[in-house]
């Protein structure tokens, strides 16, 4: 292996505090299962060129002499309960590369063992939620929704004590940084606002340059993430997302989507939809995603007041107005999206579009439509007045007065929707059976045919079980588990 790969280490130099210095488990016969190449060219590396060496590095097995790992601390809120210290508990973060962009990314080692943070739990992760998470970020940056991303997938050899006992892997993820509401979170609570200040400057220098000149860093930072937050949640919601864990320290600064454990895509459309086991309450339910954000985004605003106005009163005021604008941004951010997938001019008045926007919720929800293919089948029938669409509903009369209702809002002749409505998603049950096959029958041809499919999911697929949904027994009693 090369003595240096090209990693740099700004993090590391810039927040000392942040973290505390990590080391991987040895382990017993590191395998490389997966390595994403087409996005390892995208980064500024010098990569081993063997399969042996990318499994030792990517287990953390065997370092380059520039990567410094380290374990971040944060703390979060989780389901609403304060939880002061959590941290990278099973991950430890090698470095940043840098991109053909010349943006930056971090990479981490996700089940690399244990750290000063693990808590008394193993630090190991299992290969069935490791692959997952390669099936869900690849799916969610080829529908144009910001995600970390994934490069490897290691197996270790050894066997990791879950429920059942599933084979030891460890994956390699980026994200453009770590950095989580808790990470604020953590240092406000121990009243170290000097090193919540280091952190508004490095977030606003990495994520929001276009603010180093601001004269208001920390409230200014808090407009720019809500208004990430706001589009990223309205992604979400346009292809059915469910994250399942929406808590302070899995909500990154970035306003990247990042922790795949529990999370889902919904099949026929109902807003109260919830898959994960740990979501007892449904405080993480499709339609709660946009008022979770909120409620997260108000605790990043509570860390920030110091440093908004030495004026208790008046920083509360200012972080108040700012907050509050993340209703109107995201519903600006959401009809727009809707707007696009039913192939509507986003300048119809609001009242008319609004209204065709929820008669379309209403009809696909009475009627019990997939989500996915109700929008796919709607562009069809604008493009080529294709009939599928008429397949999905029950009552074809109700579907026609609405298409009459849309027609009426069609401002300009309609051009395209512009890479907004997937043939394909990560349908739970194609995501169950590849990751079956791959953990109890080590046959990952499902696996790969699975994701050749989701790196292109605005095509129609060759084979069209990629594009129908699970029968309902099945989504009846789908749960959703967080692997660790």
């Amino acid at each position: 292996m090369s003595s240096k790969i090209g990693f740099q280490q700004s993090f590391v130099n810039s927040l000392p505090d942040c973290y505390v210095d990590a080391e991987a488990l040895r382990f017993a016969d590191p395998q490389l299962v997966y390595f994403n190449q087409q996005y390892a060219n995208e980064l500024k590396a010098s990569w081993p060129e063997s399969d042996a060496e990318l499994a030792k590095l990517f287990a953390g097995q065997q370092l380059p002499e520039d990567a410094k790992p380290i374990a971040q601390a944060y703390a979060g809120h989780q389901f609403g309960h304060f939880n002061p210290q959590l941290g990278d508990g099973r991950a430890m973060i090698l470095g940043e590369l840098e991109l053909d962009s010349g943006k930056l990314t971090e990479l981490d080692l996700k089940g690399s063992g244990p750290t000063p943070f693990s808590r008394g739990g193993d630090g190991k992760a299992a290969l069935g939620p490791m692959l997952r998470e390669v099936l869900i970020a690849e799916a969610m940056h080829a529908l144009n929704i910001p995600s970390t991303r994934s490069l490897a997938v290691v197996s270790t050899g050894e066997v990791v004590y879950r429920d059942p006992p599933q084979p030891g892997a460890v994956l390699a993820r980026t994200a453009s940084s770590h950095i989580r509401i808790g990470t604020f979170q953590f240092f406000a609570a121990r009243d170290q606002y000097d090193v919540v200040e280091k952190l508004v400057q490095f977030c606003i220098q990495r994520h929001y340059p276009h603010l180093l000149s601001s004269a208001t860093p920390a409230l200014s930072l808090l407009d720019a993430v809500i208004d990430a937050q706001a589009k990223l949640v309205a992604s979400w919601m346009g292809v059915g997302f469910i994250h399942g864990v929406m808590n302070t320290d899995n909500m990154l600064i970035s306003a990247e989507t990042i922790d795949f454990g529990p999370c889902a895509f919904m099949d026929t459309y109902d807003p109260n939809t919830v898959f994960s086991s740990i979501d007892r309450n449904s405080r993480y339910a499709y339609s709660n995603q946009p008022g979770v954000t909120l409620w997260n985004i108000s605790r990043l605003a509570e860390t920030l007041l110091p440093l908004i106005d030495e004026d208790k009163e008046k920083a509360i005021e200012l972080a108040t107005k700012v907050v509050q604008s993340f209703s109107e941004k995201y519903e600006l951010a959401i009809r727009i999206k809707m707007s696009e997938k039913l192939g509507l001019s986003a300048t119809a008045s609001d009242s008319e579009l609004d209204g065709v926007i929820k008669e379309w919720y209403e009809l696909l929800q009475t009627q019990g439509v997939d989500w996915t293919l109700a929008h796919w089948h709607l562009e069809q029938h604008i493009k080529s007045k294709d009939k599928h669409l008429f397949k999905l509903f029950k009552d074809e009369t109700k579907l026609n007065d609405w298409l009459s209702k849309r027609e009426r809002l069609t401002m300009s002749k309609f051009e395209s929707f512009n890479e907004v409505n997937p043939a394909v998603i990560p349908r739970n049950h194609l995501v169950e059976e590849a990751l079956d096959a791959a953990t109890i029958k080590s046959d990952f041809s499902p696996f790969y045919a699975l994701l050749e499919n989701l790196q292109t999911p605005f095509n129609l697929p060759n084979d069209l079980k990629y594009l129908y949904p699970a029968d309902t027994k099945f989504n009846d009693g789908y749960v959703t588990y967080c692997g660790t």
